[in-house]
């Protein structure tokens, strides 16, 4: 996989799987970006949105 790896759902996930596509796709922990996404929600913004497009828009594994 390494660095090049597609942007994906993995088939095992929690909720959508969206963070734990982008952890995996950036090569970070996926806790470390469900935990960023969560702070991230706290802040004005589209961070919802945003992650209800990446669920219908990213394709499963």
């Amino acid at each position: 996989m390494g660095h090049s790896s597609a942007l994906v759902r993995p088939r095992r996930r929690v909720i959508a799987g969206v963070c734990a596509g982008l952890a995996r796709r950036f090569d970070r922990s996926p806790t470390l970006v469900r935990v960023l996404f969560v702070a991230s929600c706290l802040l004005p913004g589209p961070q919802v949105l945003l992650y209800v497009a990446l669920w219908i828009i990213l394709p499963s594994e």
